[in-house]
């Protein structure tokens, strides 16, 4: 199924942290967002690295995977040029390959939703078109 949004690391990781100060902003985010949301294969890399060891949280990592409320948008050869040169563009940031592949993503499939907690750089980024992302939750709304 075609993804409706984008949802980055942060936000991944904050919906499985009940400790997390994003926890509450982004399960509200999630549940009112239109499913399924997209991510890519680089962001599932940082969001599997980031979460440790833990079975459990790899479990609740695995059953929101597959739950189909999230799925993976690919990236192949053909997209190389365009991340460079994403990169390249906001190297003062410095943007990492998986926000490239975000910010890639929303321009192809012309989705300017994203579940991120990095307001900053989802900000100050820019699709095709110079079109910006809408980001969910607000910034503000996390707790603590």
């Amino acid at each position: 199924m075609q993804p409706r949004g984008l949802i980055d690391t942060g936000a991944l990781l904050a919906l499985l942290d009940r400790d997390d100060k994003w926890h509450a902003a982004c399960t509200a985010a999630f549940d009112r967002a239109r499913l399924p949301l997209g991510t890519t294969g680089a962001v599932l890399a940082e969001f599997f690295h980031l979460l440790g060891h833990s079975k459990r949280d790899h479990n609740a990592a695995w059953q929101l995977l597959r739950s189909g409320a999230i799925t993976v948008i690919g990236t192949d050869n053909a997209d190389l040029p365009e991340l460079q040169s994403l990169m390249e563009r906001y190297r003062d940031r410095p943007m990492d390959f998986a926000d490239a592949t975000l910010v890639h993503a929303g321009s192809k499939l012309k989705l300017a939703d994203i579940m991120t907690i990095d307001h900053d750089d989802f900000e100050t980024y820019r699709m095709v078109g110079r079109r910006k992302f809408r980001i969910l939750p607000e910034r503000g709304t996390a707790t603590r």
